[in-house]
């Protein structure tokens, strides 16, 4: 799909048929008033992840007719959960659909991305909201109203985990605020064990104003999450360290707004970034996403992931031309080079910086050739399909990902490319 000309972070609109699913169960009172009844799962359901992979599950937007193949990805990279974008208001009411388009009630082709992923033993976290569009926040009446159409989502799709991303004109309107947010204490009463998500825009030192009352309100509420996450790009920052910062400057007002303690603070804070170029024409690089990494490890961060899975591939021509794309990053990489990341996030695990496999005439076919020239494997580290390493005089390529797998060893997870 050629690029968009605005916030392809959020604005993607394929039209696309969708199924069947089932409905949430509503309990009416005789007051009016509405009550969620408790979902126990549905036939889409299978066992719970543990949260370590819904919080590193990168953005996936189903809807786009050239998304990558998610069992070739969990293969190649080991990641096992994925974020799914977004849930909308249909047609601009009180009722979920896909985009806003697509409703949930009669949705086919988001179903069958999910069915593959829980095939390979994997599980989904569904996002609602994203930038622009109607948000049910917007539309549903009441917190209760919001609530029971988030619940028709879980219900249809048997979900474990759900994400509110919350961002512009939602994020300015108080109303919609506080639908959201009791929206997402009511799901979080009446789903046991559901991990929850809350998602806002950033400035280079910490939530902005709104972000600031998004935060009081959820106080006021008496909400707690499972995470906070901020989405440090498109507002200024150049590079992984200006993003720390961000999170720094974050992680004091979470302190600040809820007296929490330091540990509490970031054991409820998380990171959104974006791979490549982003619709500000900042650049992000494997580089910025190991710096932002190695800070949310040694501080106990609780998530991290990016938008998005569809972009973290190589353009042709890599840069491709200055320009922004949905459907790759625009700077040099190996395919899911960056979910590397929250892959080892997910596995608490350290990444190597991937190397771009040699060209076939830059490749020795004889032993001392011109000697090794790609990095030396490094054990207690994990790699992707297409990483190439230095192992004992000859280099290697992962054929899948791996963790302090040996070249050569019983795995099988490296091919012998021969004497370099």
């Amino acid at each position: 799909m050629p690029p968009l000309p605005s916030d392809l972070r959020r604005r993607h609109r394929h039209r696309r048929g969708v199924l069947a699913g089932t409905s949430a169960c509503l309990l009416a009172l005789a007051s009016g008033g509405v009550v969620l009844a408790a979902t126990s799962g549905s036939a889409h359901a299978q066992g719970a992840l543990g949260n370590n992979w819904y919080e590193s599950a990168p953005y996936y937007y189903a809807q786009d007719s050239s998304s990558p193949n998610l069992s070739q990805v969990m293969s190649a990279t080991g990641q096992k959960a994925f974020d799914m974008a977004f849930i909308l208001a249909s047609n601009g009411g009180c009722a979920p659909a896909w985009e806003g388009n697509d409703p949930v009630s009669s949705d086919t082709q988001v179903a069958g991305a999910i069915s593959q992923i829980r095939g390979g033993g994997g599980d989904v976290i569904v996002s609602a909201g994203g930038y622009n569009g109607t948000k049910l926040g917007q539309v549903c009446g009441s917190a209760q109203a919001t609530a029971a159409a988030y619940q028709q989502v879980i219900s249809t799709y048997g979900l474990h985990a759900f994400d509110f991303d919350l961002e512009e004109p939602e994020i300015e309107n108080s109303t919609a605020i506080a639908n959201e947010l009791g929206a997402a204490q009511i799901l979080q009463r009446n789903n046991t064990g559901i991990f929850i998500s809350i998602t806002m825009p950033t400035t280079t030192t910490g939530a902005n104003y709104f972000g600031g009352l998004l935060l009081d309100e959820a106080k006021t509420l008496g909400f707690t999450p499972n995470d906070y996450t901020i989405m440090p790009f498109d507002g200024g920052f150049s590079g992984g360290s200006s993003q720390v910062a961000a999170l720094q400057g974050f992680h004091t007002q979470l302190m600040n707004t809820f007296g929490w303690d330091g540990g509490t603070a970031y054991a409820h804070e998380g990171f959104s970034g974006m791979n490549g170029r982003t619709d500000s024409a900042e650049y992000f690089y494997q580089s910025d996403f190991q710096t932002v990494l190695s800070f949310v490890q040694s501080n106990g961060l609780s998530r991290y992931t990016f938008w998005s899975l569809n972009r973290d591939r190589e353009c042709n021509p890599p840069n491709n031309n200055g320009n922004l794309s949905s459907e790759c990053s625009s700077v040099t990489q190996n395919s899911w080079d960056f979910t590397a990341y929250t892959v080892a996030f997910a596995n608490n695990a350290p990444v190597t910086q991937p190397s771009p496999s040699p060209s076939p005439s830059s490749t020795s076919s004889s032993p001392g050739g011109g000697g090794c020239t790609a990095p030396a494997w490094v054990n207690n580290a994990a790699y992707t399909a297409g990483n190439v390493v230095t192992y004992n005089g000859d280099q290697w390529t992962a054929n899948q990902w791996n963790y302090d797998e040996v070249p050569g060893g019983p795995a099988g997870a490296w091919n012998n490319d021969g004497p370099c």
